[in-house]
């Protein structure tokens, strides 16, 4: 039980670094370039934002821990889920209409998003199928590999 709370708190830590990373992004897309070019930015913020989370999850997979590919699937569905639940809720707390998030997920509309869930979604089953399954003793109980720099 202990090691899967210690599983989950690992995965939520890195998915924190997504929506950090995520977020800044976004802010300085937005900031720096010109309405007229959102749309290809939104497109090639997809790609970014697919490059970020596949570097992370590659860089963080044996804190991550992750043994088994279904246990890859499970940690990018509960990334895709969080960063749902995050992104209609700020939305929303923005001020944003319900139709104006959805459109965030609706191609014919500029939206992209449905994109980079879905890379989210297979991102850590990637990652595992590359760099392979994380054996028990890598990663002791105190959440580190064991050659891990302190």
């Amino acid at each position: 039980m202990a090691a899967g709370l210690a599983a989950l708190l690992r995965a939520l830590a890195v998915w924190v670094l997504f929506i950090v990373a995520e977020s800044a992004q976004g802010a300085l897309r937005r900031s720096l370039l010109a309405a007229q070019t959102q749309l290809a930015a939104k497109e090639v913020g997809v790609l970014i934002g697919a490059g970020i989370i596949f570097a992370l999850t590659w860089a963080g997979w044996r804190w991550l821990g992750v043994r088994r590919g279904s246990a890859a699937l499970a940690v990018g569905g509960l990334w895709t889920s969080l960063t749902v639940a995050f992104d209609v809720g700020l939305g929303r707390w923005l001020g944003s209409s319900w139709s104006a998030v959805a459109s965030d997920y609706d191609p014919r509309q500029g939206g992209f998003l449905l994109l980079g869930l879905a890379a989210m979604t297979v991102t850590p089953w990637i990652v595992w199928r590359l760099r392979g399954p994380v054996h028990p003793v890598d990663t002791p109980q105190g959440g580190l590999p064991r050659n891990a720099v302190k």
